[in-house]
Formats: structure tokens, sequence, C-alpha cells
């Protein structure tokens, strides 16, 4: 009987980068506040925006290569369930 040795590996993170959602902006309930911060409250806004744009993208270049991937893992499950006749 022959032996057959199988190199198990682990599970390698994606090289895409992580998509992380950006912190949504604080908003005071106090007018004067609002008010008082306007120029820093409206910056993080638009920051925010600027930050939820490039979190979409990126969503959507993972959403993109998990499936591509997950492609090739099925053609080469099949070429596998070949190999061993199931």
């Amino acid at each position: 009987m022959q032996a057959v040795a199988f190199l198990m590996l682990a599970p390698v993170a994606s090289q895409a980068e992580s998509c992380l959602a950006p912190v949504r902006p604080f908003m005071p309930s106090d007018s004067q506040a609002a008010t008082d911060y306007a120029d820093m409250i409206r910056r993080d806004f638009e920051v925010y925006i600027a930050d939820i744009q490039d979190y979409f993208r990126c969503l959507e270049q993972e959403r993109a290569r998990a499936f591509e991937e997950a492609r090739e893992v099925s053609q080469d499950y099949g070429r596998f369930l070949e190999l061993v006749g199931d």
C-alpha cells in the first residue's frame, strides 16, 4: 500500500485590503453646539461622504474578487471530483 502525504495549509488572508466602514460623524442635538462647531462638523460630514464612497468601492472590489475566487474553487472542486471518480 502506497502512503500519500497531504500538506494542509492554513487559509491565507485575502490580499485585498480590508474594507472598514468609516465612523459616522457626530451630530449634536444642541443647536448652539452645532453653530459653535459648524466648521468642524461640516468637515466631518464631508470627510465621511468621501470615505463612504471609498468604502463602497472597496466592497465592490472585494465582492468581485470573492466571486472570481468562488468560481475558480468551484472549477477546482469539479476537477477534484473527476480525479477521485465521484
